[in-house]
């Protein structure tokens, strides 16, 4: 595979070593592929391949195995868009909803999220507006014309919904979030006890509480390497289907309404028997229901938008809105209107970066035993792609062409029908070339995990 610059190099390295890792593996890593990939005025590129490559980095070590890890420019670039590439029986997804949008407001501009029922719904009580199916966008947009931004971000995360004002990076930095944010770096890692290395048998056990992309992103990329991921859904909130088609591929999924007494039961003893943790709810919303998550052994995975700290410490957030707040929507927009990464890069990138992180703590807990604690955040990884690299590109100049993604896509038949999909660019050596079965139905798996 071909060299590649000194600047993805180098984020590789400053990643790996966030992430404890021996230096010298580094020399494993082989760049190659189309050049010119996810073009922007921040450095995403170089953000996408080393989150992807330190991914490949840490599950070539865990498994033993001497590398390469190949890390090709066009497959990381394709999976990083893999909800824009998913097919099912030919038809394409619905990455946003019509509410889910920036809007005008009477000073500036704020960007909403309404994907799901209730933030749709929360939205609208916050605005005083009816739904009305067809007139519903305009009188949102009229609603928020008389509002300011930071007004209507206060009222919507009043009533349970999601907006954020736009903010330029000056904005963002002098902000308390902000400052909090840049404080801390772009992960945390903890050893939170002396507990014994443990032996494990048979697959490793994956409890994934996580939603959206991100954290199914990171709980994707270790079904691939082998584990045994079982996702734990609301019954009565399941993921958006497009969104499980793409993510939960190589899993099961599973529903548990954790408030119903048998339902917790049964959760504590999934965790009981866990080796992995993953979460990624509002910070706080999970606590009454984990009271087996200090168990000796675990390896916990802690994912949010904005951290846990801070006075957004408790908020909802996705990668849409950490973009508007931190000042990258006005670095990529323009003079008319705020812009956007090329891809939710926050989303996908911190997935691989927490895939790594944990198999990394699983390393380090084979070797010299203890509980793990990892800690994650969008806005964290915001922060590390535009302070920690430099600018790849001048004013007006946002690098090469989209790259043709037909070579990194695979097509599978399923539970769900005929699946077109982008593969893991988490590839090496000896490492698996696609995951073992196709998402099934959300929530029709047992909640129990497989026998070793």
């Amino acid at each position: 595979m071909e060299n590649i610059d000194n600047t993805v190099r180098g984020g590789t390295e400053a990643l790996w070593s966030a992430l404890g890792g021996d230096p010298a593996l580094l020399d494993r890593v082989e760049y190659g592929g189309p050049a010119g990939v996810l073009p922007a005025r921040l450095p995403v590129r170089e953000l996408a391949l080393a989150t992807v490559a330190v991914a490949g980095l840490a599950a070539v070590e865990r498994a033993g195995l001497p590398g390469p890890v190949r890390v090709d420019e066009g497959a990381v670039a394709t999976a990083f868009v893999s909800e824009r590439h998913l097919r099912i029986d030919g038809r394409a997804p619905v990455n946003f909803a019509p509410l889910s949008r920036f809007w005008r407001t009477r000073d500036g501009w704020v960007r909403t999220h309404a994907n799901y029922p209730r933030h749709r719904a929360a939205l609208l009580s916050a605005l005083g507006v009816r739904d009305g199916a067809a007139g519903t966008v305009a009188a949102v947009a009229a609603a928020l014309g008389e509002r300011t931004a930071v007004e209507t971000e206060t009222a919507v995360y009043a009533a349970g919904g999601l907006a954020v004002a736009l903010r330029t990076p000056g904005e963002w930095a002098a902000h308390a979030q902000g400052r909090e944010v840049a404080a801390r770096p772009v992960l945390t890692r903890e050893r939170l006890d002396e507990a014994p290395p443990r032996r494990r048998r048979g697959p490793l056990r994956v409890l994934d509480l996580t939603r959206v992309i991100a954290g199914p992103v990171a709980t994707r990329t270790l079904a691939l390497l082998g584990a045994d991921v079982l996702r734990i859904d609301p019954p009565g909130s399941p993921e958006l289907p497009d969104q499980h088609a793409d993510t939960d591929v190589g899993k099961r999924t599973s529903a548990l309404d954790l408030t119903r007494r048998s339902d917790l039961r049964t959760f504590g003893e999934l965790l009981a028997a866990a080796d992995v943790l993953v979460t990624g709810y509002r910070p706080g919303a999970l606590d009454r229901f984990l009271t087996g998550a200090d168990r000796p052994g675990l390896v916990t995975a802690r994912l949010s938008a904005w951290g846990d700290f801070g006075p957004w410490g408790g908020r909802r957030g996705f990668d849409s809105l950490v973009q508007a707040a931190t000042g990258i929507a006005v670095t990529e927009g323009s003079a008319d209107a705020p812009g956007a990464l090329p891809a939710q890069a926050l989303d996908h990138g911190t997935g691989y970066l927490l895939a790594a992180a944990v198999l990394r703590s699983l390393t380090e807990q084979d070797r010299d035993g203890g509980s793990r604690l990892v800690r994650l955040g969008l806005a964290r990884t915001g922060h590390w792609l535009t302070h920690a690299l430099p600018l790849p590109h001048g004013p007006g100049d946002t690098g090469g062409a989209p790259v043709p993604p037909e070579r990194y896509l695979a097509e599978s038949d399923g539970p769900l029908g005929r699946l077109r999909y982008a593969r893991s660019p988490v590839a090496y050596e000896g490492g698996p070339a696609d995951w073992s079965r196709p998402p099934g139905v959300a929530g029709a798996d047992a909640p129990r995990w497989l026998t070793a």
